[in-house]
Order: structure tokens, then C-alpha cells, then sequence
């Protein structure tokens, strides 16, 4: 999967537009519960763009509003809504082209020293 997002400066939000096809389904035409929060989690963790930080997953909260069938147009955006130290805290949401809610995320991420960290993965 490559997903693709812009930065909206103006309005402070990371934005992606998607059509996911019938191969990201769980059930019966509609997106798999686990897509959905990889969506949130993908968006959500590009909103470190603003801090010019790096920073990984460290808590992930998914609320399912209505299936989202697949092939259908979707607008997934994530933003920044409090930093408290090295943790951020950012909210994701996926809405159909009408505006609707369709999923919500809320995610905690941790800044990473990027050298430090690299280091220790070799």
C-alpha cells in the first residue's frame, strides 16, 4: 500500500485522498477494521511534520462510526492537538466526499532522538 498525503499548512492538517479496493476489505464490501486504523495511525504520525520532530506510535484509539465500503472515495486528515515534552498528542479522522464521519482516531507519539535511535537499531 503507498499512501500519498499533502501538507496543508494553511489549516495545520496532513491530508490524503484514497479509493481502497475490494483486497483491503474484512467483510461484505467494506474496509477492514485494521486498514482503518492504519489509515488513522499513517496520518496521524505524518502531523509530526509540524514539529519537524521525529516520533513513533505509542498509543492508538480507533472509534468505528460507519463501515466504509470499499472503492468508494474517502479524505483521511490528521492534526495536532497538544504537546506535552518529547509526547505529542494528534487526533485523525476519515470522512466520505459528502463530509460524514466515518472513523476517528486519537494517538499518542513519543519524539525520538532519530541518531540515537538509528544506532541502536544496528
Amino acid at each position: 500500500m503507498q499512501l500519498a498525503f499533502e501538507q496543508d499548512d494553511a489549516r495545520q492538517r496532513i491530508v490524503g485522498r484514497f479509493r481502497l479496493g475490494a483486497e483491503y476489505q474484512g467483510g461484505s464490501g467494506f474496509l477492514h477494521g485494521g486498514i482503518i486504523a492504519l489509515l488513522l495511525d499513517e496520518v496521524m504520525s505524518k502531523a509530526t511534520r509540524f514539529h519537524s520532530q521525529t516520533a513513533v506510535t505509542a498509543e492508538l484509539r480507533v472509534e468505528y462510526k460507519r463501515p466504509i465500503r470499499v472503492n468508494s472515495d474517502i479524505v483521511v486528515e490528521g492534526f495536532v492537538t497538544r504537546r506535552d515534552g518529547r509526547q505529542l498528542y494528534h487526533e485523525g479522522e476519515i470522512r466520505n466526499e459528502a463530509g460524514d464521519l466515518l472513523a476517528r482516531g486519537e494517538g499518542r507519539f513519543v519524539i525520538i532522538d532519530r541518531t540515537k535511535y538509528r544506532a541502536q537499531a544496528q
